[in-house]
């Protein structure tokens, strides 16, 4: 791809760099250099790798994006569905479907506004890009019910390694005591097919008076997931209230607690729920206090930083920072931050490319993709 290289503090600043100037960050385990792969994005949220190489990317506004291999991006792609775009709403997550090659399916998350435009809730559709446009698009998923809020939609979109499709949802911040009750969507995770029907072995599939498409819950606004390399368990992050933001290993069936227990407290103060920890209830392998606003977060698996293999890396927004966790089982180890000095940008995501190389996504106006790459 093509790249510029970042090399002062801040991102507009560094913009403007010259081509042949670099940066070297000095970690506890790599040193690495950073690179513009595209510009001129909006508040982008999703991206996700084709085969070609190209990145599909989605703007929070409600466009989608196709970035080349030279950096080049699109104008958005025609026919996406009618979406709420305001307050935390819009186009949010993408995925490629694993059998790409063979049925040339994409996955994305938006938020759904009722048929009056009174409430709204997250949906997942697939589609195919053919052209400038999607064409086949069909929806697969709605959260329900819809509600009059503007915030915590979630979502990631993650595929299981049978092929399932694991979906993030927020508790809608003014609807949080839905997250302890099954009869709802509010604050689970879902876990459906790719054709929007409901695994045999889904955790509350025989449970009377349960939503079938639940896979967890006692969630509060899950933002981040990814699969476990090894384990092929599913991993999640989550937004907690002014402070607690967690790390989950999310096994089916398993409340997480929210808002029961929680590390958060309300903002402006004052204590939610009964405590950090209850019978029953799945305490956290990690959080944070204060809050880091954790958003996008991966597995590194490549080799281009062998001494980072195996490591979690956690996009956080509010903190302006990329976190890298070691992990040894189920249990993080220690924390490293990177980047706050260096780009002093909030960042939405970061996934790990098939070079090798992660690539994160700046929440701004004029958001980019950039890519960590080694540096000697």
């Amino acid at each position: 791809m093509f790249t510029r290289t970042l090399a002062a503090i801040g991102l507009a600043a560094l913009l403007a760099a010259p081509l042949d100037a670099k940066t070297i960050i000095n970690s506890e385990r790599a040193n690495f250099a950073i690179e513009i792969v595209a510009e001129g994005l909006k508040n982008p949220w999703g991206m996700a790798f084709l085969p070609d190489g190209s990145v599909l990317v989605s703007e929070r506004a409600g466009n989608l994006r196709l970035v080349s291999t030279e950096g080049k991006v699109s104008s958005a792609l025609k026919g996406l569905p009618e979406l709420y775009a305001a307050g935390q709403g819009g186009l949010l997550d993408v995925a490629i479907d694993p059998d790409y090659a063979n049925n040339g399916r994409i996955y994305f998350s938006y938020s759904e506004p009722s048929r009056d435009g009174k409430t709204n809730s997250t949906a997942v559709a697939s589609a195919r890009i053919k052209g400038d446009r999607l064409t086949d698009v069909t929806r697969i998923f709605s959260q329900q019910p819809k509600v009059k809020s503007s915030a915590h939609f979630g979502s990631r979109l993650v595929f299981a390694r049978d092929g399932t499709l694991f979906i993030t949802l927020g508790d809608r911040y003014s609807h949080k005591d839905d997250a302890q009750t099954l009869d709802n969507h509010h604050g689970k995770v879902v876990r459906i097919n790719t054709d929007g029907s409901v695994p045999a072995d889904n955790p509350f599939v025989n449970s009377k008076g349960a939503l079938p498409e639940i896979w967890s819950y006692g969630h509060r606004n899950m933002q981040g997931a990814t699969i476990h390399p090894q384990t092929g368990a599913l991993w999640s992050g989550e937004h907690g209230a002014q402070g607690g933001d967690e790390i989950n290993i999310d096994v089916g069936g398993v409340n997480y607690g929210w808002p029961v227990i929680t590390y958060g407290e309300n903002y402006g103060g004052g204590k939610i729920g009964e405590g950090f920890k209850k019978e029953g209830m799945a305490a956290p392998i990690y959080y944070w206090l204060p809050s880091l606003a954790t958003a996008g977060l991966t597995f590194y698996t490549g080799d281009q930083f062998p001494d980072w293999q195996g490591d979690m890396f956690v996009a956080s927004l509010k903190a302006q920072t990329l976190s890298r966790l070691d992990i040894e089982g189920e249990r993080v180890l220690h924390e490293e931050r990177l980047l706050k000095n260096e780009l002093g940008k909030r960042l939405r995501h970061v996934v790990q490319g098939p070079d090798g190389y992660l690539y994160l996504l700046t929440d701004d106006p004029n958001g980019a993709i950039v890519r960590l790459v080694p540096a000697d």
